[in-house]
């Protein structure tokens, strides 16, 4: 007989108990029969089975006593997920805010199988019966009986001959009834995973408000624009060009398009690297822009430096800072010379630009055959760089200019230094409104460069020599002994005024119309002059540092040195704050920068703090910056460290009620003004 559908399976059962009502003693005797000799035959095994099988218990399984067996452990299960999110946040877009989701799914679904078990009395089971003319069904019973024995005997009632019984069915081939609402073949039936769901949030589109005014001029202009247009695109049509002239046209158009495309494509990279980097430094960000010191209220006049961004190039590593300059024009970006001041390690160098906007990475990058000694960045036009070389050229880079190779370089031809250049500085355009820069080098020439048309011009101003010391040249003629130029500076407000630093420590004050003699030498240091620089406020007051350990002030009328502070260490350079006429800060070889306030302190810097790591490292150059309390210090290992003051370090003049206020400017030079009096008092009173 035929195995029933999944649906017919419960009719046939309850059928089958009908028809063997009769036989069913003989049944039971048979089957009670069968077990008693199955049972006999296990029981003689039995005791052998249990005799070979005994518990084995491990050596570090833990006893527990009685007490400890029967308490009960009690656990609490929750409908709560516990791999439910808790903190999710979206964005309302109404609100325009994130908002937290409170209300999440704690169902989870560990399996899901589909049955197709229909039960009997119900509704689809009673419709799939009436539909299939099957009402009740029976099936073989297996009595137990071998095919040699006599079946048991009936009794002798008459049995109903229906449709559905046993007698009707034997002569009848039923076929395979498969269900027809869900069916499908063995072989296909697979486990089907849950839906996952996935979801994604956007940005919403950047917006922007626009607003023109249309005027009759502003619509003529167009008009007049579109004309002119359409008339040079009728000119272009009527010259035919060759081939040739068509190759090239369109090999240059391709250029022009490919430049096009990486530009914007750069930039876009370059905003992007921006943004990336000022979410990673947000916290040094913060500090630069709000960070004030609360601890100096409890200083006294002492103040301290917060280290903020560090600035480095790999390629730059073994390089040295050589020279530091800020933009005047865009107080966030500022240029490092890297090379060596060492003799027997000169090769390469480079001139690296930085901005605040992205300390990962530099802006510019101008790598030189030659060391880099010094720079300056002129102050309105901020695209230009003058640059000073270790083989005693000199150079001008244009930023807007493609390219890594210099506009304006000098060559043997045109006069270039002899010796390494040390210091170049911009001055106001000639006459004929030439761009022009000066530069000293260790050849005793301070020289005149200006930018003619695609050269550059050289003018010896003065050549540096020793007074009263003279050496026998060629044929016995006498002639000075040469000065080496090391460090020099232009008086901010007396144009042709400015003070050369030597390495026999003098200083020299010399002028632009008298190239023949110094108007003043001063005898400043016992070693190099490292550098020298006029006050920005007061017009008599410069500063001079040196290798020797000192940093002197002085007043170019007086021959003696003002002040003189010992750092203890060479001092490698020193820059004027912009902030103040009284405020300078030093940097020395052991790595510390010194700040002082003269009208605080006229005898010990306010601020000694090292910013370096290493006891090798050696601090080289430092420059404040000309809009923001920041200052920018660099080493010897290529690294440049920004600082940010702490409020005692750039204390301002308290307004007092009623008084006139007076410009900045003159309350600068009143203050140095009176420092330079404390000390004229003592000579006067002497006298």
């Amino acid at each position: 007989m035929p195995v029933p559908n999944n649906n017919a399976a419960v009719p046939v059962r309850k059928a089958s108990n009908v028809q063997k009502a009769p036989g069913a003693k003989t049944t039971k005797a048979a089957i009670k029969k069968k077990d008693e000799e199955e049972a006999v035959d296990t029981g003689e095994g039995l005791d052998k089975w249990a005799h070979g099988k005994s518990l084995i218990k491990p050596a570090d399984q833990l006893e527990l006593t009685e007490a400890e067996l029967k308490e009960e452990i009690t656990r609490v299960l929750t409908a709560n997920n516990p791999h439910a999110p808790q903190n999710i946040v979206r964005y309302s877009f109404k609100e325009r805010t994130y908002k937290p989701v409170l209300v999440m799914d704690q169902l989870a679904v560990h399996f899901v199988l589909d049955g197709s078990l229909v039960h009997e009395d119900s509704d689809e089971g009673r419709r799939l019966r009436a539909k299939e003319g099957v009402t009740q069904e029976t099936a073989t019973v297996d009595t137990g009986v071998g095919p040699d024995e006599e079946e048991p005997e009936t009794p002798s009632s008459p049995v109903e001959d229906r449709p559905d019984s046993v007698v009707s069915k034997t002569d009848k081939k039923e076929p395979k009834i498969t269900n027809q609402f869900n069916f499908s073949e063995r072989a296909s039936q697979t486990h089907n995973n849950p839906m996952m769901e996935r979801s994604c949030q956007t940005e919403p589109p950047p917006r922007s408000n626009f607003s023109a005014t249309a005027n009759q001029w502003e619509i003529y202009d167009a008009y007049v624009e579109e004309l002119q247009k359409q008339e040079k695109n009728k000119e272009a049509q009527k010259a035919i060009p060759s081939k040739k002239d068509n190759d090239q046209s369109k090999k240059t158009m391709l250029m022009e398009t490919q430049s096009n495309d990486f530009s914007k494509l750069r930039k876009a990279a370059s905003i992007l690297e921006r943004m990336v980097n000022q979410n990673i430094f947000d916290e040094i960000a913060q500090d630069f822009k709000y960070f004030e010191d609360p601890s100096d209220e409890f200083r006294g006049q002492k103040g301290t430096l917060l280290p903020l961004w560090k600035f480095q190039y790999d390629k730059a590593k073994s390089l040295s800072v050589t020279a530091l300059c800020w933009n005047k024009k865009y107080p966030d970006l500022f240029a490092a010379g890297m090379g060596s001041y060492d003799f027997s390690k000169q090769g390469r160098g480079m001139v690296v630009f930085y901005t605040l906007k992205n300390p990962s990475f530099p802006e510019y990058i101008y790598p030189t055959n030659s060391g880099v000694l010094c720079l300056d960045i002129h102050d309105q036009y901020s695209y230009l760089v003058a640059v000073g070389f270790y083989d005693g050229c000199v150079a001008v880079y244009n930023l807007k200019r493609e390219g890594l190779e210099p506009v304006y370089k000098s060559t043997a031809k045109t006069g270039k230094h002899t010796d390494p250049v040390w210091q170049v500085r911009w001055q106001n355009n000639d006459m004929d409104n030439n761009h022009n820069f000066y530069s000293v080098s260790s050849d005793g020439r301070v020289v005149s460069w200006t930018l003619v048309k695609n050269e550059l011009v050289f003018t010896d101003i003065i050549r540096l020599s020793l007074n009263g010391v003279v050496s026998e040249g060629p044929e016995g003629a006498q002639q000075p002994s040469t000065a080496c130029g090391t460090a020099f500076d232009f008086h901010k407000q007396i144009d042709y005024l400015f003070l050369v630093g030597t390495e026999e420590g003098k200083i020299y004050k010399c002028s632009k119309t008298c190239s023949s003699q110094f108007l003043e030498t001063y005898d400043a240091h016992s070693m190099a002059v490292d550098a020298v620089k006029w006050n920005r406020y007061h017009p008599k007051v410069f500063i001079s540092c040196s290798s020797d350990w000192t940093v002197k002030m002085w007043d170019h009328t007086i021959n003696t040195p003002v002040f003189t502070f010992d750092l203890k260490a060479a001092v490698g350079d020193f820059s004027w704050a912009p902030y103040s006429s009284t405020v300078f800060a030093a940097v020395t070889t052991d790595g510390t920068v010194h700040v002082f306030d003269l009208n605080v302190n006229k005898y010990e810097a306010i601020c000694q703090q090292t910013v370096v790591p290493k006891e090798k490292t050696k601090l080289t150059h430092i420059e404040f910056n000309p809009i923001d309390p920041l200052i920018i210090v660099g080493d010897d290992r290529g690294y440049v460290t920004s600082l940010k003051p702490s409020p005692n370090l750039r204390k301002k003049p308290k307004e007092k009620k009623g008084q006139v206020i007076a410009k900045p400017s003159e309350v600068e030079v009143a203050k140095m003004e009176k420092l330079l009096s404390l000390l004229r008092e003592p000579e006067q009173n002497t006298v």
